[in-house]
């Protein structure tokens, strides 16, 4: 059984940050609501905290940018701002480091955060973020709450299902908190 709330303009703000909501739940609010519906996961619980707190509708900021018509790239090319990894992207990079190639987070994250730099520079930086890599466990960005959960549940519990791993999320869901795994959250299987 959840104590959590349903999602609606009569939860207050506090509650509604100490509860675990889906993104389309977060969506389905918004367009309800009146409120817009882009962004991220977020974005949107931000906007839907402001939103329960005030009544008002927070303006969002829209910038559009106008994508660079990129047609070929050299190693001398600069990394242009506001980089968006396109198909001529991955195929140069391909025909630079190989067939085994793909855009991984940090890559992308070092070409977003080095436009001005070139492409040769890219290909470094991919060699070298490449070389430095650890194996096992990666990151997970903090969105992907559920993927963390799952982890690290199963860091907890060898052997056990993804059903057990899914129950036990379910149940961390439902209550208030953090949505972080602990040992505590088995007592979800005993139900």
């Amino acid at each position: 059984m959840s104590d959590r709330p349903e999602l609606t303009i009569k939860l207050k703000r506090k509650e509604f940050l100490e509860y675990y909501y889906l993104k389309e739940e977060l969506v389905c609010f918004c367009r309800e609501n009146g409120l817009p519906t882009s962004g991220g996961k977020a974005e949107l619980t931000e906007r839907i905290a402001y939103y329960l707190d005030t009544g008002k509708i927070k303006a969002i900021k829209t910038v559009r940018t106008q994508k660079p018509k990129i047609t070929a790239i050299t190693r001398d090319s600069i990394i242009e701002s506001d980089l968006v990894c396109s198909e001529i992207h991955r195929a140069f990079f391909k025909r630079e480091i190989g067939e085994s190639f793909s855009f991984n987070v940090a890559f992308q994250k070092w070409l977003r955060s080095n436009s001005g730099k070139t492409y040769a520079d890219a290909i470094a930086a991919y060699k070298e973020i490449k070389s430095t890599k650890k194996p096992g466990k990666k990151d997970i960005d903090k969105q992907f709450e559920y993927n963390t959960y799952v982890r690290d549940f199963f860091d907890d519990n060898k052997g056990a299902s993804l059903a057990d791993a899914i129950k036990c999320w379910r149940y961390k869901k439902s209550i208030k908190g953090h949505n972080k795994y602990e040992r505590s959250d088995l007592r979800a299987l005993e139900q």
